[in-house]
């Protein structure tokens, strides 16, 4: 190879340099990632900001949905909150949050749940998401929380699985330009019961939501879909990482991190022992038609397609020197 070649190929990309560059000057996005309503989501980003707070951060409570659980509200306790921006809506008072305040405040971490919401009222912005780009470019990082039903990609397909129509939804972009997506996991069986214990709900609403969006194949093809979309942010930075420092290897698409997950059929949970997930069922035979509808991406789109690891396995020696092998993707 030309030397004039192999000095290209060893220098970082000029355009993941630059993107790194223009991230350095604003503020960072944690997005608090859900397969559905109840999964601990808010309760995950309490529990940071405390640890936060104890450490002697300056973080604060711009605006935070607890939905009537007590064990949520309680972590709220000594934080900073804002006051909350009053709206009139159809001859109603609403409790919005309030960006001039926060952008007043200036914070170096804030608390703003519910990423998907359409504010009400004369504000700035007709969505939330448009809320915390705001204060991203203001250079204060924000802590997030999405389910993943309302990424617009996949909104539709949702819909047509759920049989529930999702009317509010956030860019893909947004969830994209991400700092860092944080997964919290709860098996299917333990949401349904925490309905019915009334820790997600109140029980009129927990009634309807078991009735209709909270049944077991739904929450299952919506956990597989969050554990997806996770594994190709991690794939994302990933390759975004080997860009800016010109590292050579064979990084091509595919699904490095969910091959794994899905091989190893072993979650990240929040309580409960692991176990092998049924095979047959409706709820199983459900989460494939959510599969198919939605695709793998990558370099094949079909479920049973045959394609090379792109890592290294471990050898006798515990190091990544092992030849690379094929593996099927189940």
């Amino acid at each position: 190879m030309p030397d004039n070649d192999r000095d290209l190929k060893s220098r970082p990309d000029p355009d993941a340099l630059l993107a790194l560059a223009e991230r350095g000057r604003r503020g960072k996005l944690t997005v608090f990632l859900g397969a559905a309503p109840g999964v601990g989501k808010t309760y995950a980003m309490l529990t940071r900001a405390r640890r936060l707070k104890e450490e002697g951060g300056d973080i604060v409570i711009g605006l935070v949905e607890t939905h009537g659980r007590g064990e949520t509200a309680a972590l709220l306790e000594g934080l900073e909150v804002l006051p909350r921006r009053e709206v009139l809506h159809n001859g109603r008072t609403l409790h919005e949050f309030d960006l001039d305040a926060a952008l007043a405040r200036r914070p170096r971490v804030i608390l703003v749940d519910e990423l998907a919401h359409t504010n009400f009222g004369e504000s700035r912005h007709p969505k939330r998401y448009q809320d915390i780009e705001e204060l991203v470019d203001a250079g204060i990082d924000v802590w997030t929380a999405l389910n993943i039903q309302h990424l617009e990609s996949l909104s539709d397909v949702v819909a047509q699985i759920a049989g529930v129509p999702v009317r509010e939804r956030v860019p893909d972009t947004v969830l994209n330009r991400a700092d860092d997506v944080l997964l919290v996991d709860l098996p299917p069986a333990e949401l349904i019961e925490r309905l019915k214990e009334g820790k997600v709900y109140l029980p009129d609403s927990a009634k309807r939501a078991a009735d209709r969006f909270f049944r077991l194949g739904n929450l299952t093809a919506l956990r597989e879909l969050a554990l997806r979309r996770t594994a190709d942010r991690v794939d994302d930075q990933m390759v975004d990482y080997l860009r800016q420092n010109a590292i050579e290897g064979p990084w091509g698409g595919g699904r490095r991190t969910a091959s794994r997950l899905h091989r190893s059929r072993r979650f990240i949970r929040k309580g409960g022992e692991d176990r092998k997930p049924a095979r047959f069922g409706p709820e199983c035979r459900l989460a494939r038609r959510f599969r198919r509808a939605c695709g793998r991406g990558g370099g094949e789109q079909r479920g049973d397609a045959t394609a090379r690891r792109d890592f290294p396995a471990r050898g006798a020696t515990g190091r990544r020197d092992a030849p690379y092998h094929r593996q099927r993707l189940r």
